[in-house]
């Protein structure tokens, strides 16, 4: 008993340490979870979708799906372009919130967006990212399936730290808030979206366009 005890523990820790290591990254998902968190805007919505689609996702992998992934590329072919084309048109969005940057002071609503537009966008940044289904489906997929009778435990464990990551990152943003009181700090905040998703997104169409 003991020992089963200690093998699931053990396997949820491995588990834990896989998602962690794949979604602490910078990248246009984190990007806007962190955006809305400073900003204080649908924060719960937003961490909920991210959790709740990283169970799903991590779970299907668990389920096999992503021997079908890996099985007919033109699946990721077309995600990538998708996804390619959003990530240009938001760095777009980003860039221009940058050159007229607001403050986060009371009664402020420039540049914020309503809880249909952020639902929209958390949901299309999650499941229009290709690497979502590489990483977290194929990859994290294939090494709970390694565990045997245990995988259902790596993946709890790998959806653990999905919780762990988007509530700490969305919630803990607002310790950034007295910083970004000024204009020039969302003017950094949006020039760095704007230059990763860009970056993002351009590297997706290519890599899309290569294969």
């Amino acid at each position: 008993m003991l020992v089963t005890i200690l093998n699931i523990f053990a396997t949820m820790t491995t588990g834990l340490g896989a998602g962690l290591a794949l979604i602490i990254a910078i990248g246009a998902q984190n990007a806007f979870v962190l955006r809305q968190g400073i900003r204080g805007e649908h924060v719960g919505l937003v961490v909920l979708v991210c959790m709740l689609s990283d169970v799903v996702l991590i779970g299907a992998g668990i389920f096999g799906i992503g021997t079908v992934i890996a099985a007919v590329p033109a699946v990721v072919t077309v995600i990538s372009l998708a996804g390619a084309a959003f990530l240009i048109a938001y760095a777009a969005l980003a860039a221009k919130r940058a050159f007229r940057p607001g403050a986060l002071t009371a009664g402020d609503q420039q540049g914020s967006l309503g809880r249909k537009a952020v639902l929209v966008t958390a949901l299309t940044l999650t499941w229009l990212n290709p690497h979502v289904y590489l990483d977290t489906v194929l990859l994290l997929g294939t090494l709970a399936n390694q565990h045997g009778e245990l995988r259902w435990w790596f993946g709890a464990g790998a959806a653990l730290g999905s919780i762990i990551w988007f509530s700490a990152l969305g919630y803990g943003a607002k310790f950034l808030r007295p910083i970004f009181a000024k204009p020039g700090a969302w003017r950094v905040l949006d020039g760095l979206i704007a230059a990763v998703m860009l970056f993002l997104g351009v590297k997706m169409a290519l890599g899309a366009i290569a294969s």
